[in-house]
């Protein structure tokens, strides 16, 4: 018996010790420890602001000029001017077409304008001469009258000769086939010994000017229509038209363009409305074809709320709710109406004053009808020490 006094004194130890700690633990809830305190809950002060409405997008880039080069005249083609792919400018000849038959042409039409030109000064001449016979009665004025008909006729002739002339050195200039605007140029779809007809459905070349830049966004009609319906009431402002552009790869366009105008009829296949926005384009990143993200301010709106999206939850409804820190440091649940996100936060647009105090932090913990202490958010939290005594009582307990 002797032999396991050690062991049982050890065991009477260990419950004292429980025992003392459990006191312990009820005078700190007597003492309003973390338990029985009001729950700390960190709040936002909320004010009407004026929000931009933004809108993202889809859209495709297009060349701001496109030429088709087409030949006006028919032949064979004797030589390509141009580099593909390269910058060419207006007026620079891109093609030569075989212009044989056209320098023929334009000089037999130099020709005939010589001859009715002779025929002309001729019937001119005899004209001159029958006047004073006519007026001297030498010859009857029948024939002096037809004299200066065929006088007029020979005019005439040399008149539309040389109207021919102007035909045939224009067709002898159509023989280079110029470039109609300044662009870039791409691949020759006409090669050398092909023959052109002045008719023909291919073009030889296509030129686009790609600097500005044209981008094609597509809007919903039904979302256009409920923007203009608020423009007209006041509910928002008319914005800027300046727009940014986020590429295929996700990067943004270094760029900013600006809307220009807004298509006049729906798209029935689509019920979209085009909107034509222009962006310069001086290093030619941009290419016709490309898909884009295009997001830009439509409109602002002037009294809404930004509340941050951890602050708004939803019910069972399915409605947005937000709690307030009410007069009495007590939560208010409060229905809102969100319109959208934007960035970490809801835009709010009903059911918030100013002023009021959207608890966005301790959203967890709250009761109802409970105690709350509101402290703005985000507020450093202050860790008491332990009071002298307790931690060396216990320590002194176990080790008695």
């Amino acid at each position: 018996m002797i032999g396991n006094l050690p062991a049982r004194a050890s065991v009477l130890a260990a419950f004292a010790l429980l025992a003392g700690c459990g006191g312990g633990g009820d005078a700190a809830k007597k003492k309003g420890g973390p338990g029985g305190g009001p729950v700390t809950v960190g709040y936002v002060v909320v004010q009407p602001a004026a929000i931009e409405l933004t809108t993202e997008l889809a859209g495709r880039t297009a060349a701001f000029e496109t030429s088709e080069v087409r030949p006006q005249v028919t032949g064979l083609v004797r030589r390509r001017l141009f580099t593909e792919g390269q910058l060419v400018h207006a007026g620079e000849t891109l093609y030569q077409i075989d212009p044989s038959l056209y320098q023929a042409s334009a000089a037999q039409a130099q020709a005939n304008v010589a001859a009715a030109a002779a025929q002309a000064e001729a019937a001119r001449i005899r004209a001159d001469r029958f006047r004073p016979l006519a007026k001297a009665e030498a010859i009857s004025q029948q024939d002096y009258t037809d004299a200066v008909a065929q006088q007029r006729q020979a005019e005439a002739s040399v008149a539309q000769n040389r109207a021919a002339l102007q035909t045939a050195r224009v067709n002898l200039n159509f023989t280079r086939v110029p470039a109609p605007i300044t662009g870039r140029i791409g691949r020759s779809l006409a090669t050398v010994g092909a023959l052109v007809t002045s008719n023909q459905v291919d073009p030889m070349a296509v030129i686009q000017r790609l600097d500005p830049m044209f981008v094609d966004i597509q809007q919903s009609a039904a979302e256009l229509l409920v923007l203009r319906r608020s423009l007209a009431s006041g509910e928002v402002a008319p914005a800027s038209a300046a727009v940014r552009l986020k590429l295929e790869d996700g990067s943004d366009y270094g760029f900013a363009g600006r809307v220009q105008f807004s298509e006049v009829t729906v798209d029935q296949a689509t019920g979209t409305v085009t909107l034509r926005a222009s962006f310069p384009n001086p290093q030619g990143l941009l290419l016709p074809g490309m898909f884009v993200r295009a997001s830009f301010v439509q409109a602002i709106e002037t009294r809404a709320f930004l509340v941050p999206q951890v602050g708004v939850t939803r019910d069972p409804r399915g409605q947005a709710t937000v709690q307030l820190v009410g007069p009495d440091d007590k939560p208010v649940s409060r229905i809102v109406t969100t319109a959208r996100v934007q960035g970490s936060s809801w835009v709010v647009t009903e059911g918030l004053q100013a002023g009021d105090r959207v608890i966005v932090q301790g959203l967890g913990r709250l009761r109802p009808n409970s105690t709350i202490r509101a402290v703005p958010a985000n507020t450093p939290q202050r860790v008491q020490p332990p009071q002298a005594g307790q931690g060396g009582g216990a320590q002194k307990k176990s080790g008695g």
